[in-house]
């Protein structure tokens, strides 16, 4: 009896070691899956581009419905390069802040100025050569900046024309009748085709935009009111200024293996050059 009870315990304590090895193991297995799991999300990024859709040729709705433009076809190269997942979100330009900060968009990419934003934004190196210039229809017999006087201008809210007319060429827009805002450039070459304004001021790209689409339709002034650059903007917090240093680094990968050059060519028609491209020439 005595060696039934022993043999019947050794089974027992067999199955019990058997039991823990098995829960040790398990324990074991979900701790290194998990910490794989970790492991692959820090390695995985996602790119969510804030972008105003109606910001033709950097970013729009094209003719099949699709969001396109030069810099969602940047933004999604410099994804590719790095094996990033990237989201386009059009927002409200107004609010791109709010949404920066929030974490709604983790970048502004979308002809974005850099000059005089720099405290408020980790910025890439810039890429791309603007100016702030102003259209006029062809036939409204304005030539200059002083035939503007009591005229209706307008640009777009927060814009770096705004920037300018209410800083460095405050002279002019005073000459101005009025110098109105609106949410969007492409209504407000509406008002101009329509003749509620008599002038845009806006980006190069834009006016270059507007001119190719409508041949004979508008001029551009000759004197610019200012000259500066484009450059993808990040929060100040939080990774903003590791991703701006990895934008650098796959933008000038892109330019040396001719990607850029490819995406710029395929834009010619909307006015975009490559020769203002600037990332690296500088």
């Amino acid at each position: 009896m005595k060696k039934v009870l022993t043999l019947a315990t050794a089974l027992v304590a067999v199955a019990l070691s058997a039991l823990l090895i098995a829960g040790c193991s398990n324990g074991a297995s979900s701790s290194s899956s998990s910490s794989a799991s970790s492991a692959a999300s820090e390695e995985g990024t996602t790119l969510i581009v804030g972008f105003d859709n109606s910001y033709p040729p950097y970013g729009f709705i094209g003719d099949d419905g699709e969001y396109t433009g030069l810099d969602l076809d940047l933004a999604q190269a410099v994804a590719d390069y790095y094996g990033w997942t990237v989201e386009f979100m059009p927002i409200d330009w107004d609010a791109k802040d709010a949404l920066l900060d929030q974490g709604t968009v983790n970048c502004i990419w979308n002809g974005f100025t850099m000059e005089g934003r720099e405290d408020s934004y980790n910025f890439s190196e810039p890429y791309m050569l603007n100016e702030q210039v102003i259209v006029v229809k062809a036939d409204s017999g304005i030539m200059s900046e002083a035939d503007l006087a009591g005229k209706v201008a307008i640009t777009q809210i927060d814009s770096a024309a705004l920037d300018v007319l209410e800083g460095d060429k405050k002279d002019l827009a005073d000459t101005f009748q009025t110098l109105d805002t609106i949410s969007d450039y492409n209504n407000a070459f509406m008002q101009l085709e329509a003749g509620t304004v008599d002038a845009v001021a806006c980006d190069l790209s834009i006016a270059a935009y507007q001119m190719a689409a409508n041949p004979g339709v508008y001029v551009q002034l000759p004197e610019p009111l200012s000259s500066e650059h484009y450059a993808v903007g990040f929060a100040k917090t939080g990774d903003g200024k590791a991703l701006a240093e990895k934008i650098n680094e796959a933008l000038a990968a892109l330019d040396a293996d001719g990607t850029v050059k490819t995406i710029c060519e395929k834009y010619a028609d909307y006015g975009v050059s490559y020769d203002n491209w600037v990332l690296g020439k500088e």
